[in-house]
């Protein structure tokens, strides 16, 4: 979760309410805005939901249907080892896997939910990055 800059840090409103409670000229010192510089910050991009391969847009019905999902381990929680995810408590998010044609098993690709509505994150590569799935496009 990204905090807005203004908010980002209390120090100057603290001094400006300290200015006002004591007196004296108020200065404002503009507050640098944050930049993402961890890999993790980069690897969350997003993605037109219309843009997802059929088997994404078959998770994501099942996962609106309540199921029944195809691997055990769907429906599990998440726990963003990786940090890529923003952060949250545990239980947050919940993962499901996304059928890869061809593949002998679960395969790389899945949809991490996140308790949000519509925060559904989907990734190809098996958690190295993640795409936001946006249903606007």
């Amino acid at each position: 979760m990204r905090i807005p800059p203004r908010i980002a840090t209390l120090g100057g409103i603290a001094a400006l309410v300290s200015t006002l409670l004591i007196g004296g000229q108020a200065t404002a010192t503009p507050t640098p805005t944050p930049t993402p510089t961890t890999a993790a910050a980069a690897a969350v991009g997003d993605i037109c939901h219309s843009d997802l391969p059929s088997q994404a847009h078959d998770t994501l019905d099942l996962i609106e249907s309540g199921g029944p999902f195809p691997y055990p381990q769907d429906g599990t929680v998440f726990q963003n080892r990786e940090g890529v995810l923003p952060s949250h408590s545990t239980g947050y998010y919940h993962e499901y896997t996304v059928k890869t044609p061809g593949s002998s098993n679960r395969g790389a690709r899945r949809i991490v939910t996140g308790d949000s509505v519509q925060e559904d994150y989907y990734t190809a590569d098996h958690y190295a990055s993640f795409d936001l799935v946006d249903y606007g496009c």
